[in-house]
């Protein structure tokens, strides 16, 4: 950095020094400051006036949802084109975000009216799509999104993650503005990894199970917290930031491997006695039980009651049938035959997955059990080998993929450009 008359920082007069701005061509003397880079410079002035620049166009990527709040139909259609199925989660899930941001944004409540947040726990097995729902809502919405595992916080003074870093997660989406994370939504995956192991009360805190759960009340209930921007234990000589966590919409997940047992039993005991209504568990299905989820079970499975009360919007997601797994394979706008298919036309090919072999991913994918998460991992499979001997093929104009590909790791057709006839 020199100054108008050319001295540096050491105050020397440096003769390589440039004599004007590289951007505005204005002389030396005529600024204050110029910052030297490596082959041009920047005055003061320029500065000053990318500074104003920069803000203007963060302020325009602001998220400002008043007046702009889409309608639970237009939140369940939005999250339609990425989810297959779970109809009836996505409803409940649109009207409880719809809720949310008319509360955050409504300035007509009275004093004797105080509506609580509508944080949500859903719980489904692995794979149908709790964590993408929650990432669609947020690229929907424009806000702030984090993404936190519980089973990698521990509480405060233990050998972990803090609970708070959820947060400082939530402010770097935010790119730094406090008041975006405070409207931003923060998803908990694996909640039900940080039960207690049973139902009694602990005198102490499991640093792996109950200490969690207890940690995350104060950022659930909508308290101010003191985060470092870096994360606290790396750097502990950083300024802190208060975050208010009153209109964060938090949403937590979870397998609740276990659940529908508890469900069941509760339900059965229920029609036990002369004269009471005899009901059959056999006729209930996986997902019929968990609709009837009820705080006290997710108490008994090993949630505390303070954190289920913090998680007012209980949302079951069912497992996903054969059907379903083939929509998702093909149909959504990330489907996994589109994206590869993008990725081939990219190598100037065409991609063509037959029926056989979609009916053949979808049947190895239900083997694996995990879902959806299953389908990645078949096709990706299937695909490796192809995509690392394409860039390297040439005059490939089309790959095909039939069920033995999938099944028996047959070699792909590959399909070649017709060679040009030579002109007599």
């Amino acid at each position: 950095m020199i100054d108008e008359n050319g001295s540096s920082e050491t105050g020397r007069i440096d003769k390589d020094q440039p004599k004007e701005c590289s951007f505005c061509r204005r002389q030396i003397d005529l600024t204050r400051v110029l910052v030297k880079g490596p082959e041009s410079a920047i005055c003061d002035i320029c500065v000053e006036n990318a500074s104003h620049v920069v803000k203007l166009a963060m302020a325009q990527n602001r998220t400002t949802l008043k007046d702009n709040i889409p309608t639970p139909h237009e939140i369940f259609d939005e999250l339609s084109a990425y989810v297959i199925g779970q109809d009836e989660a996505k409803k409940r899930i649109a009207v409880a975000v719809y809720n949310h941001y008319k509360r955050v944004t409504s300035k007509v409540l009275g004093d004797d009216v105080e509506i609580e947040k509508s944080n949500i726990l859903m719980i489904g097995p692995t794979g149908t799509g709790k964590t993408l729902l929650a990432q669609t809502l947020a690229r929907y919405l424009k806000v702030p999104f984090a993404i936190a595992d519980a089973t990698t916080l521990t509480e405060a003074g233990y050998v972990g993650e803090d609970v708070e870093n959820v947060l400082v997660r939530l402010f770097h989406s935010a790119n730094g503005d406090v008041s975006q994370a405070e409207i931003g939504i923060v998803y908990i995956d694996e909640i039900d990894k940080v039960a207690r192991k049973d139902s009694s009360t602990s005198i102490t805190r499991d640093v792996s199970g109950e200490g969690v759960q207890q940690a995350l009340l104060k950022i659930l209930e909508g308290a101010e917290a003191n985060i470092p921007p870096e994360g606290g234990r790396k750097h502990p000589e950083q300024k802190l930031v208060k975050i208010n966590t009153k209109n964060i919409l938090f949403i937590c997940g979870g397998a609740f491997d276990g659940i529908d047992a508890i469900t069941q039993n509760r339900l059965g005991k229920a029609g036990m006695g002369f004269g009471a209504p005899v009901r059959s568990k056999q006729k209930m299905g996986y997902h019929e039980i968990l609709k009837k989820v009820e705080p006290d079970d997710l108490r008994k499975f090993g949630l505390i009651p303070e954190l289920i009360g913090r998680l007012p919007v209980i949302t079951p997601l069912d497992r996903l049938s054969r059907e379903a797994l083939m929509s998702i394979l093909t149909e959504p706008r990330n489907a996994l035959v589109k994206q590869y298919g993008k990725l081939i036309e990219l190598e100037g090919v065409e991609l063509s997955l037959k029926k056989g072999a979609l009916s053949a991913i979808v049947d190895k994918a239900i083997e694996l059990d995990t879902g959806a998460r299953a389908l990645r991992n078949v096709i990706e499979t299937v695909m490796n080998d192809i995509m690392f001997d394409l860039p390297e093929l040439k005059d490939v104009k089309k790959v095909v993929i039939n069920e033995n590909v999938v099944l028996n790791k047959e070699k792909p057709t590959f399909i070649k450009h017709k060679p040009k006839r030579k002109s007599a």
